[in-house]
């Protein structure tokens, strides 16, 4: 393929196809609310599966619920080279994170079949189960699973913030399949993503070609405390677990200031119990969200929290606990996959850049098991996980351009 090769996705098509996703599961201001297993996670799932039977593909559903649906090569017995990511959202989640990866994969399948492609390998495109990890901790659980690196009955054991495990609820939907996860062949492993970050955007930059992935740590913190009437309880007799979720939390942010550029640290969920306006919180449940490029800078401020967690929580009288909810070592793409991208990337005239991802991907386990890469496109003002965030369709064009040429090249068209 040389540069200026004249295959391109039908970008109308795909935003369509985007449009058509996001009507399952709305949001309450334009955005998503289609968690994992949920009923709106098996609607969306039953629309994407009926679009793989429409453009001729088979599905197979692994253990875990992990949907591929196949084009077959002119070698059927070649691995597949795979593109995809999740179809589940955040609770106030956008259009797009997840979404795009898979439905811009359906899209490079369409496009092949139109312009009558064969490749000597099969082409797979792959919706992972639970990727956000809103509703059922960690994120990229089946994806874990898949890679080897989580359990299975554990990652099935997990549960909602109502007791329903995450094995019942893809048994409910009806989306667990027969194929034993980890037992499919992959060749390769292409994923598209909005970046999820202000980069590409503020530089004008077409494609972000994701040379690295950020580790990540979750950790659990539980304080108990003493519940109290807020209102005749003295101060000093206060055992408040709401006033050490508050001081640690301020601490998290000051332990990611110390490690610049690349640090960075949050609480996302922060649960008081019992949660009523005129009672002290007896106990605080929240989680602490670290991610650093380098795996012992993730295991230093982890480190720090517990040390500076324990001395906070003593001085209040409180009991502290800390539990590993989450966990992965950043992560190198493979050299030969990230060339490919670059050279779709010159061949569509696009520009672009080496980037490192700052967010949790599924590509991150798969890369663990098969040679991977990542795509980006700009998503406006960096904003995700939000359900303001957006894409222009320019954009997602261009994106899954590249995953189409990427996956031509390595799939291999037959003459």
């Amino acid at each position: 393929m040389a540069e200026g090769d004249n295959r391109r996705v039908d970008g109308a098509r795909l935003w369509q196809s985007l449009m058509d996703m996001a009507r399952i599961g709305p949001g309450v201001r334009g955005g998503n609310n289609r968690q994992a297993l949920t009923d709106e996670d098996r609607e969306g799932r039953l629309l994407f599966a009926e679009w793989c039977r429409n453009a001729g593909l088979a599905m197979t559903v692994d253990t875990m619920g992990n949907m591929f649906a196949r084009r077959e090569g002119t070698k059927p017995g070649l691995p597949p080279v795979v593109v995809g990511s999740h179809l589940d959202t955040q609770p106030t989640g956008g259009k797009f994170d997840g979404v795009l990866g898979v439905l811009g994969g359906l899209e490079v399948v369409r496009t092949m079949n139109d312009l009558g492609i064969r490749t000597r390998h099969p082409v797979e495109v792959v919706n992972w189960t639970n990727e956000e990890g809103s509703r059922f901790a960690p994120a990229m659980v089946a994806s874990g699973v898949f890679a080897g690196v989580l359990n299975a009955q554990w990652a099935k054991s997990r549960t909602d913030a109502d007791g329903r495990s995450l094995g019942a609820e893809l048994a409910r939907i009806g989306f667990e399949g027969e194929e034993v996860c980890g037992r499919h062949p992959v060749h390769a492993y292409f994923e598209l993503h909005i970046e999820q970050g202000p980069i590409l955007e503020d530089q004008g930059v077409d494609i972000g070609v994701v040379t690295h992935g950020q580790g990540l740590r979750w950790v659990q913190v539980t304080l108990t405390g003493r519940d109290a009437h807020t209102g005749s309880t003295p101060m000093r007799k206060r055992v408040d677990a709401g006033l050490g979720a508050a001081r640690i939390v301020d601490r998290v942010n000051d332990i990611a200031w110390r490690y610049p550029p690349h640090a960075v640290g949050a609480v996302g969920m922060l649960n008081h119990h019992p949660n009523s306006r005129n009672i002290i919180a007896g106990k605080a449940v929240f989680t602490v969200d670290f991610r650093h490029p380098d795996r012992a800078v993730i295991e230093a401020m982890v480190a720090a929290l517990e040390i500076e967690g324990r001395k906070i929580a003593a001085d209040l009288g409180l009991e502290i606990a800390f539990e590993n909810v989450g966990a992965f070592d950043p992560v190198t793409f493979d050299e030969g996959c990230v060339d490919t991208v670059r050279e779709a990337a010159r061949t569509l005239n696009l520009s672009y850049r080496d980037i490192v991802s700052g967010a949790g991907h599924d590509a991150c386990w798969v890369a663990g098991v098969a040679p991977t890469a990542m795509i980006m496109c700009p998503c406006v003002d960096g904003l995700s996980h939000n359900e303001d965030e957006t894409i222009t369709p320019q954009w997602a064009a261009a994106g899954t351009n590249v995953l189409l040429h990427a996956v031509l090249r390595t799939a291999g068209v037959e003459s």
